[in-house]
Order: C-alpha cells, then sequence, then structure tokens
C-alpha cells in the first residue's frame, strides 16, 4: 500500500517547511504548496527526499482559482491526501488610518482565512466518500484576542479559529476530523522583524513534533506551546479596561512599507 500523503500549503519556509520534514521522518509522502516553488525544490534536494516521494504545486493562496487548482491537481497526480494542513500566512501590521492599509488587511484575510477554506474544499468530497481524512487549519494564539496595530492578523485567524469550528460540526459523521492548531511564538521570518517580547519562544522543528503529534491524536483543537494557551485564556478573561491598560504602549507590528 502506499504511504499516507500530507498536503502542505506554504511549505516553502518556516513552519511549513518544519512540517513537511517532520511528516517525512515520518515515512508520509509530500505533496508540497507555494508560490517559491523553485525554493520548495531546493530545500527538497537539500534534505534528501528523494523525488518519488514529494510533489511540488505551485500556487498563491490569496487567490481562490489557484490553490482550488493545485488541490484538483494533487487528486489527480498523488490522490487524496490523508491529512491537508492550511498553513500559508502572512503577518502584516496595519493602520487603519491609512488608505493603503485596507487594501494590506484584504490582502492578509485572503490568504489566511479565505485561503485556507480554498485550501481545504478541493478534499472535502473526496474525503468524504473515503469516509476518513483530517483537514487541519494553523491559527494562532493572535486569534483569541486582538492586539493594538496587528488587527489584520488577529482578525484573519480569529475567523480561521471560528471557520475551523463551523466546520468541524458540519463534518461531523462523515469521518472527516477539522483540527486547528495555534501557535504561540514561532522563531520564522514571519516573527524575526517583531519588536516586542515573544514569551515561549519555540523552533519550528519542535513546534512540528507536537503539532504532528496532536493531529495524529485527532485533537480538535491544540495551542502550541501549551504555555501560551494559559496566557491567551488569562488574558480573554481580563475586563477590557484592564487588558486595555496592560498593552498601553505596546510596539505595533511592523507595516508592509516599514518589513525589511
Amino acid at each position: 500500500m502506499a504511504s499516507p500523503l500530507v498536503f502542505i500549503t506554504g511549505a516553502s519556509s518556516g513552519i511549513g517547511q518544519a512540517l513537511a520534514a517532520r511528516y517525512h521522518r515520518a515515512g508520509w509522502r509530500l505533496a508540497l504548496v507555494a508560490r517559491r516553488v523553485d525554493e520548495v525544490k531546493k530545500w527538497a534536494e537539500a534534505s534528501g527526499i528523494s523525488v518519488d516521494s514529494y510533489e511540488i504545486y505551485s500556487a498563491d493562496v490569496a487567490v481562490t482559482d489557484s490553490i482550488v487548482a493545485a488541490g484538483q491537481d494533487c487528486l489527480r497526480r498523488q490522490g487524496v491526501p490523508d491529512v491537508v494542513i492550511a498553513n500559508a500566512g502572512i503577518s502584516v501590521g496595519v493602520d487603519t488610518a491609512l488608505r493603503e492599509d485596507i487594501d494590506t488587511m484584504a490582502r492578509v484575510l485572503a490568504t489566511n482565512t479565505v485561503g485556507a477554506a480554498a485550501t481545504f474544499q478541493p478534499f472535502i468530497g473526496a474525503m468524504a466518500a473515503r469516509g476518513s481524512g483530517r483537514l487541519v487549519g494553523i491559527g494562532s494564539v493572535a486569534g483569541i484576542r486582538g492586539l493594538p496595530g496587528h488587527g489584520a492578523y488577529c482578525a484573519s485567524k480569529a475567523a480561521l479559529i471560528s471557520y475551523c469550528e463551523s466546520l468541524r460540526g458540519e463534518l461531523r459523521g462523515t469521518g472527516v476530523v477539522v483540527s486547528t492548531i495555534c501557535p504561540g511564538y514561532i522563531d520564522t521570518p514571519l516573527t524575526r522583524q517583531n519588536r516586542y517580547a515573544m514569551p515561549f519562544l519555540m523552533r519550528p522543528e519542535d513546534f512540528a513534533d507536537r503539532a504532528f503529534a496532536a493531529v495524529q491524536a485527532g485533537a480538535s483543537y491544540r495551542v502550541i506551546p501549551w504555555q501560551m494557551g494559559v496566557v491567551a485564556k488569562l488574558l480573554r478573561l481580563l475586563p477590557n479596561p484592564v487588558f486595555d491598560r496592560l498593552l498601553a504602549g505596546r510596539p505595533r507590528k511592523h507595516r508592509q512599507s516599514e518589513a525589511g
């Protein structure tokens, strides 16, 4: 029998690449999606991954037709995945007083939220017909409470968390499991320019180990590391005046024009 197959978006760096490496070590076949196809190919070759155990699909997750086409191509070339991980995401600060940042917010939502739904769409019917499969949305603890200057990212991840919860209910009884994995601060290109403290910062490889275990266990929701889950819950419980004072003066996320 063929090895199980995992479909991962945002596979060119960071969490996506670490997840791909973890699944490869477990003997899975890989369907890797990225805009930077050459980067993924170079990484796979450097990692010694045999060419018959992976395929690379070029897609822009922010463009619905592009990522849906990649999913359909995967079905034709590799079959129905056992796990689909909607990981691709962008994190950019916004200032609602600036017109150009509204366009930035639209792009963040298109990538992080609508892009995740479009990632899942091609596979739901086939997984339900087979009676098995796992759909994994990579959320964030930033989706649990809004952070100043981080409105686009927080909103996109809050929407993704709620979307996955809705989808989980819709697919109950089909054999298709929906998991929401919420990373805390992970040492990736997305976080390295942050100008504020990042408690419990994790290496991508450590996150990937824990995420792999959570998905395999069929977890419906998991915050990694667990300490950030405790922090997020405590912040959620704070009355708004206390929360607002706590975050007063906190450095804002870099805007698009400020990012290096």
